[in-house]
């Protein structure tokens, strides 16, 4: 195998592998890099629950197929001078590595050892479309809630229905809830739900940060395959029963605060710092026209903060983990009004963007 390449382009080619490949395996070749040179390069990476791989422009004057520790070369390429660069495999599996007057041996590992990249079905048909900006967003706003508890594998992913004309995102960890819709066009229904593993949607997210254009998803029966430009991204599907949610949201809200988003976000922000590290509790007094945050704990002090809020009934206490309203605030859009829907002190709370029904976050209460 022989083949020179941009070293732009090739950085660009290896830098989707990093988040993949494992810094501890049980099998070596999983550290490593699959360059296949053909009619172009492709570059290859996995570590058997999320495959990643990405075709890019070559002059290939050798066909053939190598594998390398991806983090050295992604290493060293990243230090090499801008310019072209030749690489070549060389006997007992080493990788040379030659621009300008540098010249680099990696050592790799038989291609042949190297998993084989899951192939789809030519005839498939992509089970929704979506612009690469609002996919981002979807998983933007449900994937800081899923479980991070290894011992609830059913809870560590998000699950994704659809039917003909929406999409559905919904992750969980038990304390809290984050659910977004989106419309689409023309999309395959998914009969039954499915969970989308943490660690591949962290990675697509990592693939969608400036991508424009559609992304192509198509869910077979044990994993997701998703097209963006000249990436393909394929994750193993948790197998497991996600918990029925609809329960846990709040049908009837007795009542209902308007308030500034930003205002909210950083008022909480300043008040939990004197909030146990533990429980990091704050509780929300909230009476007419008014919302006053407070925290204290024996080891740090306490605060308190009062802000305008659009609010007209009788005056609620509730406790909340900051933590759990921060995160959501951080991911709604800026210079927005968000609504916290409560019923009372005992009861979950339902925060959503102001006349936006699309997103909805149901956090649980704390005893404060």
């Amino acid at each position: 195998m022989e083949f020179s390449i941009d070293r732009g382009e090739f950085l660009q080619s290896l830098a989707p592998t990093q988040g993949v490949v494992e810094r501890r395996n049980t099998l070596p070749i999983l550290a490593n890099v699959l360059l296949e040179a053909k009619k172009d390069l492709s570059v290859a990476a996995t570590d058997l629950e999320v495959h990643i791989r990405r075709h890019c422009i070559a002059k290939v004057k050798r066909e053939g197929a190598a594998t390398v520790g991806a983090r050295k070369l992604h290493e060293l390429v990243r230090e090499l001078k801008p310019g072209e660069i030749t690489i070549r495999a060389l006997e007992n599996q080493f990788l040379e590595v030659v621009s300008g007057r540098s010249r680099v041996k990696l050592v790799g590992l038989p291609a042949t050892d190297f998993p084989a990249f899951p192939h789809g079905d030519a005839k498939e048909k992509a089970t929704f479309t979506l612009p690469a900006e609002t996919l981002a967003t979807m998983i933007d706003r449900t994937l800081f809630a899923v479980s991070t508890d290894e011992t609830r594998a059913h809870l560590g992913g998000i699950y994704l229905t659809s039917n003909s004309d929406a999409l559905r995102f919904v992750g969980t960890d038990g304390h809290r809830l984050a659910l977004v819709d989106q419309a689409v066009k023309e999309a395959q229904p998914i009969e039954k739900g499915i969970i989308l593993p943490r660690k591949g949607l962290a990675e697509l997210r990592r693939l969608l940060d400036g991508a424009e254009g559609n992304v192509e998803a198509t869910v077979s029966p044990n994993a997701l395959r998703v097209q963006q430009g000249s990436v393909e991204l394929v994750m193993r599907l948790i197998d497991g029963e996600f918990p029925n949610y609809e329960q846990v949201i709040p049908k009837a809200l007795k009542s209902k605060v308007v308030v500034d988003k930003n205002e909210l976000l950083s008022a909480l922000r300043r008040v939990s710092v004197v909030a146990s590290d533990r429980a990091r509790g704050v509780k929300l007094l909230i009476g007419e026209g008014q919302l006053t945050i407070s925290a204290s704990s024996p080891d740090f002090g306490e605060a308190s903060e009062e802000i305008e809020v659009a609010y007209s009934g009788e005056s609620l206490s509730v406790g909340f983990n900051s933590r759990y309203l921060t995160d959501v605030l951080a991911v709604l859009p800026d210079e927005q009004r968000v609504e916290i829907g409560l019923i009372d002190d005992a009861s979950p709370g339902v925060i959503r963007a102001e006349d936006d029904d699309s997103y909805s976050y149901v956090v649980m209460p704390m005893r404060l």
